[in-house]
């Protein structure tokens, strides 16, 4: 078994501590990924929090992306020293949510914790295993993960860039491309400007939204989010949201809102913006146990739709090349979105801008596996 450096999670109120692990080799329709680049998600907050409970230890992590250094056997979607970009929800391709075209629903992946029926710990601590967060385990040199969950991509963009798209990204514009069809012309709310509200404010820029109203607390979110095609910013430690947003638009509303923090407030805020005949999208993944009250007259009344998005409903074969061609040809200014790039050494201090809402997106930079798969 090759031996890796990973951020090991033992429980709340503990820091990530690096450890040297054992990683399996990839065994029957699994690839084994040397990381060059990891995201730091707000999802990874929400479990060393404790408002997500999950099993310890644990290496956490699931937006990477890097090298594949060795494949398993009828693996045929990748061969060694393909770039790929990590996916949280890989898929069977046979069950009815598959084949209806929804991988991220994938009925096998959701009931083996994204391993696809694999038996064992990928990564162990002596005799003991370590479990893999959300089946990838991005925090570590290395993983070994399902060979739909390794998805090929062009060889000349960065790694950081590619990470991102693996989770943030997508989740972003994913929801506004996928989940709404955001029409052209179209009046667009983003409640929450991290990284998944801004790519929600790329995504409307994209599909050519006539207004987008960024919302924040923080003014140099707010900047950013003008700066990635925002028309219109509220701050909402000093500005009514929902007054704003009807002000701005003529006392309609938007035709979509997209929520991208995950609080039930802003949830309910998002819905109230929404005008009559609208949709409202929840992006962003809230602690266990929230629950949010909606007027249900409204929604029939004035049929208002309110709908999640799970991974921007993505289909990562497709989505995430896609999403890194519109990069390449600059059509989606991706750069603004990394924050920091810091080693491994120092995830701790990522946790701590989340925290903060300092950040928009910190990545880990693994030195070895970048040197291995430059170009």
């Amino acid at each position: 078994m090759p031996v890796v450096t990973a951020a090991v999670w033992d429980g709340v109120g503990k820091p990530l501590r690096l450890e040297r692990l054992r990683l399996v080799e990839p065994g029957r329709g699994e690839v084994l990924v040397r990381l060059a680049a990891s995201g730091v998600c707000h999802s990874d907050l929400h479990i060393v929090s404790g408002e997500w409970p999950r099993p310890v230890p644990v290496v956490l992590g699931h937006e990477g992306a890097g090298v594949v250094e060795a494949v398993g056997a009828d693996v045929t979607s990748v061969a060694v020293g393909d770039h790929v970009v990590l996916s949280w929800t890989p898929y069977c391709g046979a069950c009815p949510p598959c084949l209806r075209g929804r991988p991220v629903l994938c009925e096998v992946a959701a009931a083996t914790g994204n391993l696809m029926g694999a038996d064992g710990a990928r990564l162990w601590r002596g005799d003991v295993g370590v479990r893999s967060g959300a089946g990838v385990g991005a925090f570590a040199e290395a993983t070994v993960v399902p060979a739909s969950a390794a998805i090929r991509i062009r060889r000349d963009v960065p790694f950081e860039i590619a990470a991102i798209v693996g989770c943030a990204v997508t989740t972003g514009v994913g929801a506004v491309v996928n989940t709404a069809a955001v029409e052209p012309g179209s009046t667009v709310l983003v409640i929450g400007c991290g990284a998944v509200g801004l790519s929600a404010i790329l995504g409307a820029g994209l599909v050519a939204a006539a207004e987008i109203i960024a919302v924040d607390v923080i003014p140099e979110k707010l900047e950013l989010a003008r700066r990635l095609g925002a028309t219109a910013t509220i701050d909402a430690r000093t500005e009514p949201v929902v007054d704003r947003v009807r002000a701005i638009t003529g006392g309609r509303g938007v035709r979509y809102a997209f929520e991208a923090i995950g609080r039930g407030e802003t949830i309910e805020q998002a819905f109230e913006a929404t005008a009559p005949g609208g949709v409202t999208v929840v992006v962003g993944q809230v602690a266990d146990g929230v629950r949010i009250s909606i007027d249900p007259y409204v929604m029939s009344d004035r049929e208002k739709t309110l709908t999640g998005s799970n991974y921007g409903s993505a289909r990562p074969p497709l989505d995430f090349p896609r999403l890194l061609d519109w990069y390449a040809d600059g059509r989606l200014d991706l750069d603004p979105l990394i924050a920091r790039r810091i080693p491994l050494s120092d995830i701790n201090s990522a946790f701590d801008d989340l925290r903060a809402g300092r950040s928009t997106r910190t990545v880990v930079m693994h030195g070895t596996a970048t040197e291995r798969g430059a170009s």
